[in-house]
Order: C-alpha cells, then sequence, then structure tokens
C-alpha cells in the first residue's frame, strides 16, 4: 500500500503539491506510488530556476530502470528552486520521495488551480487503494 499523506494534493498523472512556509510556492515531486511503479531512479532532469510553466506542462523527465517518464507540474508558476541533490543522488526519489527527494519549488500563478487537483482520499481512488 502506497503511503499517501493527508496534507498534500495530487494530480492523476502521479505529481504532489506540498505547501511551503511561503504561502505562494508550494514543493513538487512524484508520489511513493508512482515511484514505486517506476522502479530505481537513476536520472531526473529538472528545469532551470526562473522557468515559467503552465499548468500541467512537461517541466522535466525521470529516467528509471523501467521507464524514462516526464514530470508535469501540476500547477502554473515560475520556478524558484530544484532539487540540486537529486544530479548526485536520484534515488532520494525512492527513498524519500515527500521530503529529500521533491524536485522542484514553485510560486505559483493562478491559487485557484490547486481546486483542479485531487485530495488525498480522491488519489487513493485513483490508483485502486
Amino acid at each position: 500500500m502506497s503511503n499517501i499523506p493527508g496534507d498534500l494534493l495530487y494530480t492523476e498523472e502521479h505529481e504532489y503539491v506540498k505547501s511551503t512556509a511561503d504561502a505562494d510556492v508550494v514543493q513538487i515531486g512524484i508520489t511513493d506510488y508512482a515511484q514505486d511503479q517506476l522502479g530505481d531512479v537513476v536520472y531526473v532532469e529538472l528545469p532551470k530556476v526562473g522557468d515559467d510553466f503552465g499548468r500541467m506542462d512537461v517541466f522535466g523527465t525521470i529516467e528509471a530502470v523501467k521507464a524514462v517518464s516526464e514530470l508535469f507540474s501540476p500547477l502554473g508558476g515560475k520556478v524558484v528552486a530544484i532539487n540540486t541533490r537529486l544530479d548526485k543522488e536520484p534515488a532520494l526519489v525512492n527513498t524519500d520521495p515527500y521530503g529529500d527527494g521533491w524536485m522542484i519549488k514553485l510560486r505559483v500563478a493562478k491559487p485557484s488551480d490547486r481546486e483542479q487537483l485531487l485530495g488525498p482520499d480522491e488519489y487513493k481512488g485513483h490508483i485502486g487503494e
């Protein structure tokens, strides 16, 4: 059974959105379910700080032993931080997807876009748990 924290929002494409101390900035990564489905992560390609993305734009790729997948931005906004540790330690996505394995921090352009995301119970239903 996947770890699905109750304080996060989710996409059907298996990204999560986590609030930060700054109400306008969110942390984004892939869910525990997604990392489990991918298998061992060997490479993560992330955007540059300052890049802008619309909701559901591709912001990077994740390469695992089983597959290469695109990463989708759950919300529109500007990248304010990237997790540079993933350059040397991509396996953090497997071991701690909601903590040290985060991918980007985004300054959200339209807070109302959050309404289009799934809550924890909806995400559990989406993945059949």
